[in-house]
C-alpha cells in the first residue's frame, strides 16, 4: 500500500510538472506570438528588414542624385539645389538609415556582397542567401520607382516628354566617367568595396573597438561619406550590387530600354556587381586572417588536434586547459 501510495504521488507530481511546463511554454508562446499575424511575421522579418533597409538607402541616395542634377537645370529650377558634397551626404544618410532599420533584425547587410561574404567566411546560412539578395534587389528597385515617380515631371522637362536617355538613367544606376578605362572602372569598385567592407567588419567587431551601443549607423554614415568624398567621382561608387541592379532593371522597363545594359559591353555586370562581390570577399578574408579572432569565422575554427582535446575534455569532464598539462 505505501508503495502504491508513493507511485500515485509520483504520477501526480509528474503530471503537475508537465502542466506547469506546458503553461510556461504557452505563456511564452503567447507573449512572442499574440496572434496569427505575429507568427507569420516571424518568417518575414529578416527579408522585410533587408527590403526596407535597402529601400531607404536608395530613396535617400537616388533622391539626392535627382535633386542635385535636375534642380541644377534652368528648365526645372532657377537656382542650383546642391553639389557633389550634397550627393555624398545623401548617400551616407541613406546608408545609415538603412543599417539602422535592419541591423537589429537581419544583421543590416543591405548589400548582396556583404551577404555572400559572411556566408563564405562567417557561417551565415546559405539557405538565407537567395532570400536576402532577392529582398535587397527588390528593395532597391522599389526605392528607384518611388524616386522616379517623385521626379517624373522634372525628368520630362529635362529630357522632353516621353524621351528617356542615358543622361537621366545615370541618376538611377552607376555609369563611369568617359575617361575611365574598363579595367580602371573595375579596380575602382573593387578597391572601394574592400575599404567599405573591411571598415564595417571592424565597426562590428566586439573584440576590437566598436562604437557605443546603437551608434553603428553613425559610423557607417561617416564611412560612406568618406568613401564618397574621396573616391566616389569616377564610377559613382556602387559598392553594392543591389544598389545598381535594382534601379537598372527598373529603368529598363519604364522607357530607357536595353541601352542601360548594353552600355560599355555589359558594364552593369562586371563593374557594379562582380567587382563589389570580389572586393567584399577579399576584405573579409584579410580581416579574418589578420585581425579577427571570433570563432564564427572559418579561418578561426579549431583544427583536428584542438577538436580531439575538446572532445576528450568533454568526455572526462575536465577543463580543456588541463588537457595541456602533461
Amino acid at each position: 500500500m505505501p508503495s502504491s501510495s508513493f507511485d500515485t504521488k509520483g504520477e501526480s507530481s509528474s503530471s503537475s510538472c508537465t502542466r506547469i511546463e506546458y503553461a510556461a511554454s504557452s505563456y511564452e508562446d503567447f507573449v512572442n506570438y499574440p496572434n496569427s499575424w505575429s507568427r507569420a511575421r516571424e518568417y518575414l522579418r529578416e527579408p522585410a528588414a533587408e527590403f526596407f533597409g535597402v529601400l531607404l538607402f536608395i530613396v535617400f541616395g537616388l533622391g539626392v542624385n535627382c535633386q542635385v542634377s535636375l534642380g541644377g537645370n534652368p528648365l526645372v529650377a532657377s537656382s542650383a539645389h546642391g553639389d557633389f558634397l550634397s550627393v555624398n551626404f545623401g548617400w551616407a544618410v541613406g546608408a545609415a538609415m538603412g543599417v539602422w532599420v535592419s541591423i537589429g533584425i537581419s544583421g543590416g547587410h543591405i548589400n548582396p556582397a556583404v551577404t555572400l561574404a559572411v556566408a563564405v567566411f562567417r557561417g551565415f546560412p546559405w539557405k538565407k542567401v537567395p532570400i536576402y539578395i532577392a529582398a535587397q534587389v527588390l528593395g532597391a528597385g522599389t526605392g528607384a520607382a518611388l524616386v522616379y515617380l517623385n521626379f517624373f515631371h522634372a525628368i520630362d522637362l529635362v529630357e522632353g516628354h516621353g524621351i528617356r536617355t542615358l543622361a537621366t538613367a545615370r541618376l538611377f544606376s552607376t555609369y563611369a566617367l568617359d575617361y575611365m578605362t574598363n579595367p580602371s572602372c573595375f579596380f575602382s569598385e573593387f578597391f572601394t568595396t574592400i575599404i567599405l567592407v573591411f571598415a564595417i567588419l571592424a565597426i562590428l567587431d566586439k573584440k576590437s573597438s566598436p562604437p557605443p551601443a546603437g551608434l553603428a549607423p553613425l559610423a557607417v554614415f561617416l564611412l560612406v561619406l568618406g568613401i564618397g568624398t574621396s573616391l566616389g567621382m569616377e564610377t559613382s561608387y556602387a559598392l553594392n550590387p543591389a544598389r545598381d541592379l535594382g534601379p537598372r532593371l527598373f529603368t529598363a522597363v519604364v522607357g530607357y530600354g536595353p541601352q542601360v545594359f548594353s552600355f560599355r559591353n555589359q558594364y552593369w555586370l562586371w563593374c557594379p556587381i562582380i567587382a563589389p562581390i570580389l572586393g567584399a570577399l577579399v576584405a573579409t578574408f584579410l580581416y579574418d586572417a589578420l585581425l579577427y579572432t571570433g570563432t564564427d569565422s572559418i579561418l578561426n575554427k579549431p583544427n583536428a588536434k584542438a577538436r580531439n582535446m575538446m572532445l576528450r575534455a568533454t568526455k572526462e569532464k575536465r577543463p580543456v586547459s588541463e588537457m595541456f598539462i602533461v
